[in-house]
């Protein structure tokens, strides 16, 4: 099939819109008028860039966007072509996915919770778009999903967005009158992982955790205090490491060392998070300890990577994947269902036991 000759005039920047999105939009209204018809092969990226006179990166990402919504679809080596049944595939719905400027969304936390929203936007042809707490809600959007917030930042968030845009909190739970969450049972979390070490003998324990702000690092400490209690864990053989960010500064680091050196130091640290364990590894190796002979360690969070570390990473498995996909189904199906009511959701980890927790030396 020919490609199309139709062109497109340059498009305007919209203020408070990423130009991606002009782009889609652009492109959207040219399929919906006819102006590129059913079955019909797009212009180049080339092509279209030089049409709509922005960059090459700018129309990828919008059309990569348009396919994964099912506008578009894309054939090896013939090119990208218009859906000829977009009408059932075309978008459905529009998240806005508010993300924390500083978080990573190249972690594992992250990234593997992206992974499973857009597995299930795709699915369902809804329209995710990335955004900021720091900016105002896109009012084009049905609904947001809000990873990882602070408490402040929820309250801050759902006081802006207007009445007809309900949000979810994904990875956090939610202590703000009519905001749902899906989260993961981190209290929970943190009593596996030092029960499983107090069954090898362990008695003296460190928590190594993430930024104080965020009620998954709150839950893990709570979690940490309680099950200390309960297995008679005196506070003298607990200490807490709390880290500034998501992995150790080099302050934190430095704390985590003064720990480590001392006479009655810990014979296990549960390091709450992937990077924090990676950190915790480096730490013990720098004062010359050894995993598992002279210190148990147990993380959290599960990549591919965490069975190859020397020695390979006991781990808490948090489902992710699942976090992410059931945020999206969950709130595709409360727009759907009107008189159904949004209700959170917390799933359970899983231990996976390797090799760097053993029993302490006597």
């Amino acid at each position: 099939m020919a490609t199309s000759t139709n062109t497109l005039n340059p498009i305007e920047p919209k203020p408070g819109c990423p130009l991606y999105e002009v782009v889609k939009e652009t492109v959207v209204q040219a399929i919906e008028s006819g102006h590129f018809h059913s079955g019909e092969r797009m212009p180049s990226t080339k092509e279209l860039s030089r049409q709509l006179s922005v960059s090459l990166v700018t129309v990828h990402r919008a059309l990569q966007d348009l396919v994964n919504v099912g506008y578009l679809e894309r054939t090896q080596g013939r090119g990208t072509f218009v859906v000829e049944d977009r009408k059932a595939r075309s978008r459905e719905f529009r998240f806005g996915l508010v993300i924390r400027k500083e978080a990573s969304i190249a972690d594992i936390y992250h990234s593997q919770i992206l992974e499973g929203m857009r597995l299930a936007s795709h699915e369902n042809a809804i329209d995710l778009n990335m955004m900021h707490y720091e900016n105002d809600p896109r009012q084009d959007c049905d609904a947001h999903l809000l990873v990882n917030p602070t408490g402040i930042q929820i309250e801050e968030y759902a006081g802006k967005v207007s009445r007809n845009q309900p949000i979810l909190i994904v990875g956090t739970h939610s202590q703000v009158k009519n905001a749902e969450s899906i989260d993961v049972d981190n209290a929970n979390l943190a009593q596996q992982a030092i029960r499983h070490l107090h069954g090898l003998g362990h008695q003296r324990f460190c928590l190594v955790v993430g930024a104080k702000e965020l009620s998954t690092s709150q839950d893990r400490v709570r979690g940490f205090e309680q099950v200390c209690n309960e297995l008679g864990i005196s506070p003298d053989n607990r200490v807490i490491v709390q880290a500034s960010s998501w992995h150790l500064l080099p302050q934190d680091k430095m704390k985590l060392k003064s720990v480590l050196n001392t006479n009655n130091r810990p014979t296990a640290v549960f390091a709450g998070g992937y990077f924090l364990a990676l950190d915790t590894y480096d730490a013990i190796a720098t004062v010359g300890l050894r995993i598992p002979d002279d210190i148990s360690v147990v993380g959290v969070d599960d990549p591919a990577s965490a069975a190859h570390l020397s020695p390979p990473l006991t781990t808490l498995r948090q489902p992710l994947v699942d976090i992410g996909y059931n945020a999206v189904t969950t709130m595709r199906e409360f727009l759907v269902n009107h008189d159904q009511q949004l209700h959170s959701q917390m799933l359970q980890p899983e231990l996976v036991i390797r090799k760097s927790s053993g029993s302490p030396k006597l």
